[in-house]
Parts: C-alpha cells; sequence; structure tokens
C-alpha cells in the first residue's frame, strides 16, 4: 500500500511543530518533511531539521529546475517543498508529514489529488493567536498586524481543507490527527484492491 502524504497547516502560534513531533513520536512508519526556505534562521533552530536554510539566490534556482512540489513567498522569504523525497517515501509504503502555509497547501492537493490529505490546525479561538503571537517575541512591532491579517486569512481558508483539528490540548489534538491518518488508510479506495487480491486467491479452481 502506498503511503500518504499529510499536509498541516494553521496560523503562526498555533503548535504545529510540537504537534507534529508529538504525532511523529507515537507513530510508525511516518516521515516528516523538511521544507526550504529563504528566511533567516531562528534560535533554536537546527538546518536540515527544522529547514533546509538556502540563500534566495539558491531557492531561486530551485524553482528555475522544478525541484519543489510547491513553494510561496511569505512576507519576504520563500518556502518551498522538495519533491523528490516525497515521490520516494509514498511509493514506498511511508507516511509523510509536512507543515506547510495555505497557498502551498492548496496547490499540493491540486497536483497529488489521490495521495494528499489537508489538515488544518487551530486555537479555540482568534484572541488565543493573538496572544500567542505577541508572546513569541519575534515579530517585530511594525509587522505584527501584517501577521494578525495573515492569520486572519489563513483560518478563512479552512472550508478548503479536509480536516480540522482545534490545538487547545496537546495530547487530544495528537491523538486526532492520528486518528485521522489511520481513517484515510481505511478508505474504501485504500483498500479495495486488497479484498479484490483476496477473493481472487480463494476463487475455486
Amino acid at each position: 500500500m502506498k503511503g500518504k502524504l499529510f499536509v498541516v497547516s494553521g496560523p503562526s502560534g498555533v503548535g504545529k511543530n510540537t504537534l507534529l513531533n508529538t504525532v511523529i513520536d507515537r507513530s510508525e512508519n511516518v516521515r516528516y518533511s523538511v521544507s526550504a526556505t529563504s528566511r533567516p534562521i531562528r534560535p533554536g533552530e537546527v538546518d536540515g531539521k527544522s529547514y533546509y536554510f538556502v540563500s534566495r539566490e539558491r531557492f531561486e534556482a530551485l524553482i528555475a529546475d522544478d525541484a519543489l512540489l510547491e513553494y510561496a513567498e511569505y512576507v519576504g522569504n520563500y518556502y518551498g517543498t522538495p519533491l523528490a523525497p516525497i515521490r520516494e517515501a509514498i511509493a514506498n509504503g511511508i507516511d509523510v508529514v509536512m507543515d506547510v502555509e495555505v497557498v502551498g497547501a492548496l496547490k499540493i492537493k491540486k497536483r497529488l489529488p489521490e495521495e494528499a490529505v489537508l489538515v488544518f490546525v487551530t486555537a479555540p479561538s482568534f484572541d488565543i493567536i493573538r496572544k500567542r503571537l505577541v508572546h513569541r517575541g519575534d515579530v517585530a512591532p511594525g509587522l505584527m498586524e501584517e501577521r494578525l491579517e495573515r492569520a486572519r486569512w489563513e483560518c478563512s481558508q479552512a472550508e478548503h481543507y479536509d480536516y480540522i483539528v482545534i490545538n487547545d490540548d496537546l495530547q487530544k489534538a495528537s491523538e486526532e490527527i492520528c486518528a485521522i491518518m489511520l481513517a484515510e488508510k481505511c478508505k474504501t479506495m485504500e483498500r479495495i484492491h486488497l479484498i479484490k487480491e483476496e477473493l481472487t486467491c480463494s476463487t475455486p479452481q
């Protein structure tokens, strides 16, 4: 059985990275897709694990080579997903999870409609999103309103996703994503060929 690509999006400050790390820790045969970005590395991030941090020139070379599944420019920086590792994992039956902003997620769904499953993660209220962004302290005061407007727009796009998870409790939210992954594996189109093979093998000769 082929793997699935679980594309997770949501506003900054809703805890997507922590949530996905929890899901991966409690799951088998799941791989995290590391995105590439042209933005500067932040304290605590690790190149090759948090993101592949590249120059703007290098990122534009990847675009020219069609080496990205999707890419977008967000608040002055490029973000994109290397294509080859994802195709390889899915072909080998490995599920892939990734954190991608909304524009990129919708592009992925169009390009890989059978493999991609979109999951939108948000907080219980927009006021909580605002407080988390302020608490993070990594947004310049002059950019805060721009970031909040972006968050409002992202939340308005949740209707285009296959699932919505409210990250109010980390344990519960991670359980919901694991349940989504299991449900996708049990869908009719994913298993009908296995049933047909069993019926064929059991037919009297």
